[in-house]
């Protein structure tokens, strides 16, 4: 069986975003692996271990993205690919969704490929989607758990508000997951040393045969929220009664309530 695993690079879920000159900065955040594609990674390692199956990590993004696949390498993915070409540099969801499909195919015989829920950056968490459209196959997403791959065919478990779902949908299918489908593995000591030594292909937009995606959706501002100015007053009086009706009157000079 053939599993690809579609990741992204982001800033560190600790880092704090800002805006300069209407454009978004993370500053000098280190970047790491999307923590939810490491979920999808270790759905599909769990799947591949019992049944054989090769792994490929896939990327969109700037030359660093390999770092995040090379993440993928340590953990037990067996393959990865980059994708990097300088008209993707502001793509959105679409045009990402756009460029999945097309690699995808350039690759064949795919049964499953593996999703996060959402990318931690831009938080949109409907690239899934959106590929599967593309190619016509079916989407499982919210995925909690997964039952069982056999006979062509997956049933997994999706997680929502309301409860549990069990759905089957037949090869090839694009999978989602959540955080509830395991704990992500550390990556081995051999398997980062082995990662280190890794050569990752890089494909552009000509070696997939398409044109640049337009993306639909754009940011053409950042705006910081307004900065509101707060200052402190501590409130005194001869007695507890005395600062209650001095609270009282400035809370309803206010117009607080």
């Amino acid at each position: 069986m053939k599993f690809v695993v579609a990741i992204k690079q982001v800033p560190d879920s600790a880092a704090k975003m800002a805006v300069e000159n209407g454009q978004v900065t993370w500053g000098d955040a280190p970047l790491v692996l999307n923590p939810w594609d490491e979920f999808a990674v270790e759905a599909a390692l769990l799947q591949a271990d019992e049944l054989d199956a090769e792994i490929t990590a896939l990327s969109i993004g700037g030359e660093s993205s390999k770092e995040a696949l090379k993440t993928c390498l340590a953990m037990g993915v067996k393959e990865a690919i980059l994708i990097s070409d300088p008209a993707l540099e502001r793509a959105d969801s679409q045009a990402v969704a756009k460029v999945l499909a097309a690699a995808f195919q350039k690759m064949g015989d795919i049964d499953l490929a593996f999703f996060g829920r959402q990318a931690i950056d831009g938080d949109m968490g409907v690239t899934a989607a959106m590929t599967a459209r593309l190619l016509g196959w079916p989407a499982v997403t919210l995925v909690a758990a997964i039952q069982s791959v056999a006979d062509g065919k997956i049933r997994a478990e999706r997680s929502f508000e309301e409860g549990r779902q069990i759905v089957e949908a037949r090869f090839p299918a694009i999978v989602s997951v959540s955080k509830d489908i395991g704990e992500p593995r550390y990556p081995s000591f051999m398997g980062i040393r082995k990662a280190s030594r890794a050569i990752i292909p890089t494909w552009t937009l000509g070696d997939l045969g398409i044109a640049a995606p337009p993306s639909v959706v754009k940011w053409p501002e950042v705006l910081n929220p307004p900065v509101r100015e707060v200052t402190t007053e501590i409130i005194t009086g001869a007695s507890s009664k005395e600062i209650a009706e001095t609270l009282v009157d400035k809370i309803l000079a206010e117009k607080v309530l």
